[in-house]
């Protein structure tokens, strides 16, 4: 009788992964260097200038989809001009609204996460409360339902999501060492149990930024991690996993043999030319294997040039990320990171990296 019930429960929990699995509208897979959705390569057969862009996942920083702020004293720095509150609410439902228009220009992934990032773009101090869970490392059910609206958005609209967990101007609002462990496993759990199988796992935003303040999110325990997350499945699926590095940083070999992808940042990098040498840099770090290299936030421009980060990446066979924040003098409205967030393409810098990217990618613009 025991057996009978295991082998129901068992069958139970089978039957639910493979009904999950099945309402999957997008699946992201690698293989090789190649990023791959429903079995075919991203932008399949297309070529730019003599480079193969097919297998590439060009996305963009949009950190802060589902954020909101739960520190009372902080909150009114981003309230919306036209109410003069601030409103999670209207942030998410603006950000899906976007999603077919950045679709549209060939973009095929974004980065969300749930600490969010720095809504000033680069801040000494964050006050702010911006994290998705609770100091014992539970998942808030209100950060948590905002994610799985957006996930179900790019799901719907053939896009992937890079999943960050973790944020160094946030991490500090986990207790200690077990509430980020718990978080891990719940995060994870959370994305797997919703059988969404458009995403990948970034664990945390620059692991080797000095401000993180439990030392398994630093770079000598990190891998730790990403290997807790690639051992949790759900009917044999399970997440692919990485985490990022530091402007101009290059993945240590504990990351590099952990991870199923490779995320580099180009901030603070000047010339193109060092975009190019991360990426061979990183191809010659100990235990790699063919897999992924991307770029999931570069704060640098110039796409009307030649030769940008952006290009750079793409001759090295990398795939490229934009990180736009709001510059000293803009108004509300500028920049994907900080809040209040205008999503649509409304400035001359965000339309020159989606002209850009459509002709790189070959969707020209509507």
């Amino acid at each position: 009788m025991i057996f009978a019930r295991r082998f129901l429960a068992r069958c139970i929990v089978l039957c639910a992964a493979m009904a999950a699995a099945a309402a999957a509208g997008t699946v992201v897979t690698i293989s090789g260097e190649d990023f791959h959705l429903n079995g075919r390569p991203t932008y399949e057969g297309r070529t730019w200038k003599g480079q193969r862009i097919e297998g590439l996942l060009m996305n963009s920083r949009m950190v802060q989809a589902v954020f909101d702020d739960l520190n009372p004293e902080t909150a009114r720095r981003w309230a919306y001009p036209d109410t003069g509150k601030w409103d999670p609410e209207r942030n998410v439902r603006e950000f899906i609204a976007a999603i077919p228009e950045w679709k549209a220009r060939g973009l095929l992934a974004v980065t969300v996460n749930f600490q969010g990032g720095s809504p000033e773009g680069y801040s000494r101090d964050q006050p702010w409360r911006s994290g998705g869970f609770t100091e014992e490392g539970a998942l808030r059910p209100e950060f948590a339902d905002r994610m799985r609206r957006v996930l179900d958005a790019l799901d719907r609209n053939g896009m992937v999501a890079i999943l960050g967990y973790f944020y160094f101007g946030q991490d500090q609002h986990l207790r200690d060492e077990a509430a980020v462990i718990r978080a891990t496993d719940e995060a994870t759990r959370w994305v797997l149990d919703g059988g969404w199988r458009n995403v990948l796992v970034e664990i945390n935003n620059e692991t080797d930024v000095p401000k993180y303040d439990h030392e398994i999110l630093k770079p000598a325990r990190v891998h730790e991690l990403i290997l807790r997350v690639r051992g949790m499945e759900r009917g044999g699926h399970r997440l692919l996993a990485g985490t990022s590095y530091g402007g101009g940083s290059v993945p240590k070999e504990n990351v590099v043999k952990a991870s199923d992808f490779l995320l580099l940042h180009g901030n603070g990098v000047k010339d193109p030319a060092r975009i190019r040498g991360m990426v061979r840099q990183t191809r010659a770090v100990p235990g790699y294997r063919p897999m992924p290299i991307l770029f999931n936030e570069d704060d640098h421009e110039n796409f009307e040039r030649p030769e940008n980060h952006f290009t750079a990446a793409v001759a090295e066979r990398a795939s490229w990320g934009w990180f736009d924040f709001r510059r000293k003098g803009e108004g509300p409205g500028e920049g994907y990171q900080s809040p209040p967030v205008n999503w649509g393409i409304s400035s001359d810098r965000k339309r020159g990296f989606f002209k850009l990217l459509a002709g790189i990618t070959g969707n020209p613009s509507p």
